[in-house]
């Protein structure tokens, strides 16, 4: 390693954790400090910009505790500031923190998944939004996110009791509309299922994903589960989870 490289890594070790490593020698240390307090307080703004509720919700100092955790311990895999959160969910997930809250690493995918929705540039692929949603292949929108979680995220916040953990996950559609909002809507089971099966890849119609649907479920046949299940597909295309059908092969 080169003279400028030591200096490098040495300096931040120091940016990261100022607490176990020094400013790399003949460094000034006023200069240092000056620094350091830029570097954290930028890191500072950026996470409290992706997480307000769990900033919002944590202690001051349960926050900064955690901002300093961060800086220390994880290794971020972009330069790209507007997909930094997805840096702070990847270390909660990966270092449980002695101490705090067992939800946060779900909130914090959760409050991620709003960020990611209004940063997502997937263009819309080509589909015929009047096409037959049962006889075509229905063709989901990529503004969305389906997640599942064992806490109540979506009622987690400061003025709010401490949450418990759900007797069964939660399932979460997110989507981001035609004019660029992102809804939240929880879904039962089976519905997030059935969305599941309109996504999957490959040449099955809607009817035949609707099939599927219902020979998973132990109701193959079952005319009132499909009609259900029917009606559930048109008011996922009216509300534009699904956009319609594909164009072509």
């Amino acid at each position: 390693m080169s003279t400028l490289q030591a200096q490098q890594h040495a300096f931040a070790a120091y940016l990261r954790d100022p607490g176990a490593h020094a400013p790399p020698q003949g460094f000034d240390p006023e200069a240092a400090a000056l620094y350091r307090q830029l570097f954290r307080r930028n890191i500072g703004q950026l996470l409290a910009a992706n997480f307000p509720v769990i900033r919002a919700t944590l202690a001051p100092d349960a926050w900064d505790a955690l901002g300093d955790a961060f800086c220390r311990d994880h290794r971020a895999r972009t330069p790209v500031f507007p997909r930094f959160g997805a840096e702070f969910v990847s270390f909660l997930e990966h270092h449980p923190l002695p101490g705090h809250a067992p939800w946060l690493a779900e909130l914090a995918r959760h409050e991620w998944t709003e960020q990611s929705l209004r940063i997502d540039d997937t263009p819309l692929p080509a589909h015929d939004p009047q096409g037959d949603l049962l006889a075509g292949i229905p063709v989901c929108s990529p503004w969305l996110r389906l997640e599942s979680y064992r806490w109540p995220v979506h009622r987690i916040g400061p003025t709010l009791p401490p949450p418990a953990p759900l007797e069964e996950p939660v399932w979460l559609l997110a989507r981001r509309d035609a004019q660029g909002q992102v809804r939240f809507a929880e879904l039962g089971a089976w519905t997030a299922r059935l969305l599941h099966w309109l996504d999957a890849p490959g040449p099955d119609t809607g009817g035949q994903r609707l099939r599927h649907l219902a020979r998973e479920a132990g109701a193959e046949g079952d005319e009132v589960l499909l009609a259900h299940a029917e009606a559930l597909l048109r008011r996922l295309h009216a509300q534009g989870s699904v956009l319609g059908t594909r164009i072509g092969t």
